[in-house]
């Protein structure tokens, strides 16, 4: 739509109405925009979870399999993983939801849908958005509107130890990227003081998250909290220190450092800009019992930086830290490039 040139067109944040569309950014349910069903435990829910949770892809039957029974599936486990399928696409016809959503496949199932019909792809498409948005107050809002979108307790009413051992974690993962956009952006636009609180708690949530420190830290600092900015790097040391033996990385160093300098708070954010959204979709349930990582590569390369593995270098070229090469020399190992399929991929980057 045109403007005048005095007013900016507002970054849509709902999907389009009219539509059934599955939740699993908290309780499994299927809603309508009216109602929501909350849908009971059962092996077709759990089905149906592990399929929503690669949308698009082809999830093996072995991987399903295991979701639905565990590691004891029934003699026969094909035949009543379809009697599953069956039931799921008789509950799909009483809410609306086409028949054809679950694809029968060589080799398993998949689940047709989009940003309408998902809200774990509404949230990924919000938040690709909001990294994509130039304004930094439509960044906010998209951002913003992405981390409404979770509730909790995420699939509480999904009964699956394979689901909730490695699949319900990356989700939270993604949540945490959400989160730290969120901030990020707050203090872009100058709500410091306002973030503080919010950065509490996300912190004594998550007390051994680097960049939540790192965020209250900065809000701390830009806030005129010196002493409250210093005492949180003191106890996220601490706590780095006391349960995983490691220093701070590279981002709080610097952060520190510019507060017992007293480094001018008025720019933008000590953290480095947020780049490109991570890569978390699309990526298909291999056949083995570690089931697909949605992992974001960009949150693993900064990982390894802040852990001093890895060294940063221009036009995002990385080489590995001189220390851990002696290391491997030591050992007698050899570093290997990822799978092509693997999520956190280094090959676009130059490791070397």
């Amino acid at each position: 739509m045109p403007t005048d040139g005095m007013f900016s067109e507002q970054p849509t944040t709902e999907p389009a109405p009219g539509r059934p569309r599955f939740l699993v950014l908290g309780l499994l349910a299927i809603t309508d925009g009216r109602e929501t069903v909350v849908l009971t435990p059962s092996r077709p829910a759990s089905l149906l979870a592990a399929l929503l949770l690669h949308p698009g892809s082809v999830v093996s039957t072995g991987f399903l399999q295991r979701v639905v029974w565990g590691s004891s599936p029934p003699a026969g486990g094909k035949s009543a993983l379809h009697t599953c399928v069956l039931r799921l696409r008789r509950l799909f016809a009483k809410y609306g939801v086409a028949d054809h959503a679950i694809e029968a496949v060589p080799g398993g199932y998949r689940l047709h849908a989009d940003a309408d019909t998902l809200d774990l792809l509404h949230f990924r498409d919000l938040l690709a958005r909001s990294y994509a948005e130039d304004d930094p107050e439509a960044a906010l809002r998209l951002a913003r509107a992405a981390l409404a979108l979770w509730k909790e307790p995420l699939l509480g009413n999904v009964h699956s130890d394979e689901l909730h051992r490695d699949q319900v974690p990356r989700l939270a993962e993604e949540r945490l990227l959400a989160v730290e956009r969120v901030f990020d952006g707050e203090l872009r636009v100058g709500r410091h003081r306002e973030l503080i609180a919010e950065a509490r708690e996300a912190v004594r949530v998550h007390p051994g998250h680097e960049g939540l420190s790192a965020l209250l830290i900065e809000a701390m600092y830009r806030s005129g909290r010196r002493g409250e900015a210093l005492a949180e790097y003191r106890r996220i040391h601490s706590h780095l220190a006391g349960e995983l033996g490691v220093e701070p990385g590279a981002v709080l160093r610097r952060l520190q450092l510019a507060v017992l300098r007293g480094d001018p708070s008025g720019g933008p954010p000590v953290l480095p800009p947020a780049g490109t959204p991570p890569a978390v979709g699309g990526a298909p349930a291999p056949d083995h019992a570690g089931a697909a990582g949605t992992a974001s590569g960009a949150l693993v390369l900064r990982s390894l930086v802040d852990a001093g593995l890895l060294q940063e270098g221009p036009a995002d070229r990385y080489r590995v830290h001189d220390l851990l090469r002696l290391f491997v020399k030591a050992a007698g190992t050899h570093l290997t490039a990822p799978a092509p399929h693997d999520p956190t991929d280094l090959r676009t980057s130059a490791v070397g």
